[in-house]
């Protein structure tokens, strides 16, 4: 005889089948990020565009034109992320770090323990040079739980013009995942110079 618990994971595991095969969303590929090979991540990425779930996701990306990144490795299961952010005609220089858990498939974020950061292949884009990267916050409250952040962000290794083809198509994906509100930074303006990384 099944039990309740058996008889409810068959019925979810069905759900979700049903629901791949009937949606015409496909599923990104996850990079956990205790087994990535970091070494082919590290180096200049530029910020092409963010998707998210409501407006607040991505408001704070509409006042730039352009961003370009260095990932750094400060030590083995340390990442330090520095930004170079144009928002007119100033450059803010930012700087993240994020520890890789043993056996997590998210990065930590210093400071920000409730923040989850995802990585995923650009393959789901069709371009081998991108990485996506889906920052998820959850507040706990009584009774329930809710994403107050929910959003992908597209970067390009060799260029911060990337094909418009592989802009839509990031459009595209995200939408079919709920995130409606989108942002493609213009790039129209010269890139900020990042200080110089060992």
């Amino acid at each position: 005889m099944l039990e309740a618990k058996e008889v409810y994971s068959f019925l979810l595991f069905v759900n979700g089948w049903l629901g791949q095969l009937f949606s015409p969303c496909s599923q990104p590929v996850l990079l956990s990020t205790s087994s990535l090979n970091t070494q082919q991540y590290l180096g200049k990425w530029y910020f092409i565009a963010a998707a998210g779930v409501k407006e607040s996701d991505v408001q704070m990306f509409r006042q730039m034109d352009s961003t370009v990144f260095h990932l750094n490795e400060t030590s083995k299961n340390t990442l330090l992320l520095t930004g170079a952010m144009r928002v007119g005609v100033h450059c803010i220089m930012k700087n993240w770090t994020y520890t890789i858990q043993s056996g997590k498939d998210d990065l930590t974020s210093e400071g920000r323990p409730e923040l989850q950061t995802l990585v995923w292949s650009g393959e789901w884009l069709n371009c081998t040079q991108c990485i996506l990267l889906q920052e998820i916050e959850r507040h706990l409250e009584p009774l329930e739980t809710h994403d107050t952040l929910n959003r992908f962000m597209l970067y390009a290794r060799d260029s911060a013009l990337l094909d418009n083809k592989v802009v839509k198509v990031f459009q595209t994906q995200t939408a079919c995942k709920n995130m409606d509100r989108f942002v493609h930074l213009p790039q129209e303006k010269e890139l900020c110079k990042l200080e110089s990384k060992a």
